[in-house]
């Protein structure tokens, strides 16, 4: 029996260790994440996916933080400029992309090093999970799209409140495709789409490292608001406008933060410096949940970051993931 024992698990030690690793830098907006990239790609031989669900768009430059041509430093980056702002993009999309860019570059013997703020896209790609590829029950679909154009949005959205409020707080009215997906995961399998997901596969066909940026609070919203004014500078008013007269006021894309509080303004429902105002104030509550979601799902290790000791910060991450790395 213990020979078996012995036997298997050399099997299994010999099974993970042919899992291929992924790097995975994640943290809230504007921590810090792209820099510590690019330098880990730089010392690690890696290429970089994006990890955010809105710089897949297209024309979404200012307001989705996407990388400058510039500040790449010749590292391919992938998962950027790949859709139109009027093409859904949905979470399976997301994961059927990442994995196939992850084996590319796996294939190329570099090493993958996801960025981003996205969690349930990051965690839905790294570790496999299905349910986004729940079979589709047509006739709960057509029910439930016959009550749309019936009666609006409004009483499914509260009904997925009803049934399922931590779904609904990640899904923004307008986006009625996933609010009928949620409520026809109810209703086909009986579970909640928040239970749904907890039930799926935990392990990863990945051996993956989390670096985690954190940085102290204060420091980070004051960044937050200081990255706001410098969209504002760089022409993000212009680019939103460039949005609306495509008319994707209604589009997937457009519910975004960073676009989706100027649209009340563009209408005349209030002026610029509210707009800005909520856009900093979304932008702060989004980076708390990132924290907490980060902090719950996922088994990432942190690291405590200042802007004033960035070259000491990332030197300590460089050092113990080369040791990781070593050991693998």
């Amino acid at each position: 029996m213990l020979a078996f024992l012995s036997i298997l698990f050399s099997y299994l030690l010999g099974v993970a260790r042919m899992k291929q690793t992924v790097i995975a830098i994640v943290g809230p907006t504007a921590v810090g994440k792209t820099q510590l990239s690019i330098n880990l790609a730089k010392k690690f031989g890696g290429e970089i996916i994006s990890g955010d669900s809105m710089q897949v768009y297209r024309g979404m430059d200012i307001g989705t933080a996407k990388i400058k041509p510039e500040e790449k430093q010749g590292i391919p980056h992938y998962m950027i400029d790949i859709r139109d702002p009027n093409e859904p993009f949905t979470v399976a999309d997301f994961q059927s992309h990442v994995q196939s860019y992850i084996k590319k570059i796996i294939d190329r013997k570099k090493t993958p090093i996801i960025v981003g703020g996205s969690g349930l896209y990051i965690q839905a790609a790294l570790y496999d999970y299905n349910f986004a590829k729940q079979e589709r029950n047509r006739e709960v679909v057509n029910k439930l799209e016959e009550e749309l154009e019936r009666f609006g949005i409004t009483p499914l959205y509260q009904r997925l409140t009803e049934i399922d409020p931590i779904q609904a707080s990640k899904i923004h009215p307008n986006n009625h495709r996933r609010v009928i997906r949620a409520l026809e995961i109810y209703e086909t399998t009986g579970l909640t789409m928040s239970e749904y997901q907890d039930n799926q596969r935990k392990d990863s066909p990945y051996n993956l490292i989390f670096i985690g940026l954190e940085m102290e609070r204060k420091v980070l919203y004051e960044r937050i608001n200081n990255r706001v004014d410098e969209m504002i500078e760089e022409g993000l008013l212009n680019e939103v406008e460039s949005l609306l007269n495509q008319n994707l006021e209604s589009s997937q894309s457009m519910q975004a933060i960073g676009y989706k509080e100027f649209i009340p303004y563009y209408k005349g429902e209030y002026d610029l410096e509210r707009a800005i105002e909520l856009l900093k104030r979304n932008s702060r509550r989004y980076a708390k949940r990132q924290y907490t979601w980060f902090k719950n799902k996922l088994n990432v290790t942190w690291y405590d970051i200042s802007p004033q000791s960035l070259n000491e910060d990332f030197k300590i991450i460089f050092e113990n993931l080369a040791g990781i790395l070593n050991n693998r």
